[in-house]
């Protein structure tokens, strides 16, 4: 009798089969000939297979990347594999359905999976797929046959009438169940089982890894030649988690092979889901397009985008903290001791962001005023500046108008001169290219400005996508990491040169005059 932790999940179970049943529906009138020529013709390819024997999941065509995860573990009877794969990229379906049901109809080389999810219920409901395949799927029943026996997914163990057997538990659990007997796993699935409550507990953390290289690598039979085939599937959140801890380690086993001439066991396959952050080009197209992946940025906070979707570990506030970020209206700019535009351009159009700021300074305090943060080409930016320029009317105040300043700036000054060549006038923008210190040790000194609540971003652009960006690269900053900072780096520029700019204007010249000076000398000649 269920208990009622497990109704609502039962309930969506038998659903589940009454869909996949329907989905599996199939079409008489095929030849005993012709059905043996289309299971060889299935059997050929993975994602041919897949795509026939499971169409409620294969909406859309599979990706690249899961017909090598697919070869990488069907191809190799000992494998170490860790699954770096976004959110999102159908992951759980193929490593914990789609591939091991391959190994056992098409390869004939599975006898025991053991499945580890985050809890006892994740794991049961994620290998319950297997079982209503097993049960339910007319497609697999019409060409392999009756394959179900005895047990229940809800168990956490079921065997199919070959003797293969599924057993699922939640991390952390002993795995004893998986280790009597003569038949030890021989595939074993450790998905999703990071948790972000976590992280910051870092024996907690090694105390997992522990688990999965000891407890659960240890259900293997380890013996000379036989099959152990291990798959860890997550994406990469955080610097301290599981995931990473694991990549980290695999990558140095692999090299520790090399180093000897052997062949590794360990791999990492890592996929986020788009190539650059310019073009939004994705890595399964025939799912998502570029516009769609394009708007999942716009509309996702860029921590949580890059943790999720790209593996990159963005700390939240670790040196510009929450409770620095103030905004207030911005002074008329004939009040400011010092204005500065300053810009951080890169050099490579899809490669960073490209920001401009224009940032006031009065006694101690900075206004953020104006801005640009975007990945965009540098005619862009050049057309932004002038438009602001006219918009703002800031031909009337002294401002500085400078970008970072290496080898290729000069040609970054040209494409702002080349803009003021159709509008008629031009821009001063130079190129500063005075020597300056690491670029991390600079973003962290401004850091200060902030902690004595000396920084403000403009009131009136609280809603402004660039402003927006600019606060979530300073939240995300960690020197030596690899979240984007070309919007501090460039903030950084601004207030160096407001801070040089306001302090020439406000030393004051002294005079004396020539008598003074000749007054009591013995010579005056």
């Amino acid at each position: 009798m269920a208990t009622d932790k497990y109704q609502k999940i039962i309930a969506d179970f038998d659903t589940h089969c009454q869909r996949i049943a329907k989905a599996t529906e199939l079409k008489y009138g095929e030849s005993e000939k012709q059905k043996m020529e289309r299971i060889a013709s299935l059997e050929s390819d993975y994602i041919k297979w897949f795509e026939y024997y499971f169409p409620n999941y294969a909406k859309v065509k599979s990706a690249w990347f899961h017909k090598k995860l697919a070869s990488l573990i069907t191809k190799n009877k000992v494998i170490r594999l860790l699954a770096e794969l976004y959110r999102g990229a159908g992951k759980s379906v193929h490593i914990d359905m789609g591939i091991p049901l391959f190994l056992l109809f098409v390869l004939k080389d599975l006898h025991f999976m053991l499945l580890v999810g985050e809890t006892d219920v994740k794991a049961k409901k994620l290998i319950s797929g297997i079982q209503a395949q097993l049960q339910h799927n007319k497609r697999l029943i019409n060409d392999y046959g009756e394959q179900f026996n005895y047990g229940d997914w809800a168990d956490g163990d079921f065997v199919t009438k070959g003797g293969v057997r599924f057993m699922a538990i939640g991390f952390g659990a002993n795995p004893r169940g998986a280790r009597e007997g003569s038949e030890r796993p021989d595939y074993i699935v450790v998905d999703d089982v990071d948790n972000r409550r976590h992280f910051k507990n870092s024996q907690l953390m090694s105390e997992s890894v522990d688990y999965i290289t000891e407890d659960v690598w240890g259900c293997f039979d380890n013996m000379e030649g036989g099959t152990e085939r291990f798959v860890y599937a997550n994406n990469n959140t955080h610097k301290k988690s599981i995931t990473n801890r694991l990549k980290i380690y695999f990558k140095s086993a692999e090299a520790k092979a090399k180093e000897d001439g052997d062949k590794s066991s360990f791999k990492v396959l890592s996929v986020c889901a788009v190539k650059d952050l310019n073009t939004f080009e994705p890595e399964w197209p025939e799912k998502a397009s570029a516009e769609y992946w394009r708007k999942k940025f716009r509309d996702t906070p860029y921590r949580s985008f890059m943790r999720e979707f790209m593996h990159v570990h963005v700390e939240e506030g670790k040196i510009f903290k929450f409770e620095f970020m103030q905004w207030r209206p911005s002074l008329r700019l004939d009040r400011y001791d010092a204005l500065v535009f300053y810009g951080d351009l890169s050099y490579k159009d899809t490669a960073c962001f490209k920001g401009l700021w224009l940032v006031g300074k009065l006694g101690r305090e900075f206004d953020i005023i104006h801005g640009f943060l975007r990945q965009s080409s540098r005619i862009q930016i050049a057309r932004w500046l002038y438009d602001c320029y006219e918009d703002k009317k800031l031909a009337r105040h002294a401002i500085k108008y400078r970008i970072e300043g290496l080898f290729a700036m000069d040609d970054f000054v040209n494409d702002f001169d080349t803009e003021g060549d159709g509008r008629g006038y031009h821009i001063p923008v130079v190129a500063d290219k005075r020597p300056k210190a690491d670029k991390d040790d600079r973003i962290e000194a401004m850091a200060a400005f902030f902690e004595r609540r000396n920084v403000f971003f403009n009131e009136g652009e609280r809603n402004n996508y660039d402003q927006i960006e600019l606060k979530e690269q300073l939240l995300s900053f960690e020197k030596g990491g690899s979240a984007a900072k070309d919007g501090p780096d460039a903030l950084e520029g601004a207030f160096a040169e407001c801070n040089r700019t306001a302090r020439i204007d406000k030393f004051e010249t002294r005079t004396t005059p020539i008598s003074e000076v000749h007054r009591g000398s013995k010579n005056r000649y």
